[in-house]
């Protein structure tokens, strides 16, 4: 069986097209074509742009594209490595911080609950009307 790239460059120029025409027709770079066609596929960027030169290169010339990629697969060997699955987080009890943090503001406010009221001025409890006013004003009559 010959290598992907013998059988791309020879459909190619089957259909009569030079590698300008397919480049511009693929909008890939001449110099990728002759790599995919030298069958030097790792000088290319990664698997996923060689994927899609493949694709691309398979409609320009007609060619089915699931052709192409089952026969570059076929050549290359690759070993498809499955991802390991995202473990989630340990979930952690509340620490002792967070215990520490609440204590913390509730001591703030209690203490300044407490200076407001040791500062609170004594004996002028009364609003400021009724302190003006007359003390017979008050006095109950019988």
């Amino acid at each position: 069986m010959e290598s992907i790239g013998k059988y791309l460059k020879r459909r190619r120029e089957a259909r009569g097209m030079s590698v300008g025409e397919l480049s511009r027709a693929t909008r890939i770079p001449a110099a990728a074509l002759c790599r995919i066609e030298s069958d030097q596929f790792d000088d290319l960027p990664g698997e996923v742009f060689v994927r899609g030169f493949l694709k691309a290169y398979a409609r320009a010339v007609g060619l089915e594209t699931d052709e192409v990629l089952a026969r570059y697969t076929s050549s290359r060997r690759v070993a498809w490595v499955t991802p390991l699955p995202f473990n989630t987080p340990i979930e952690r009890p509340p620490t002792r911080r967070f215990g520490v943090a609440i204590a913390f503001v509730l001591l703030l406010i209690l203490f300044t609950l407490a200076v407001s009221i040791v500062l609170k001025p004594r004996g002028r409890d009364l609003p400021q009307e009724l302190s003006q006013a007359e003390p017979s004003a008050f006095t109950l009559t019988g």
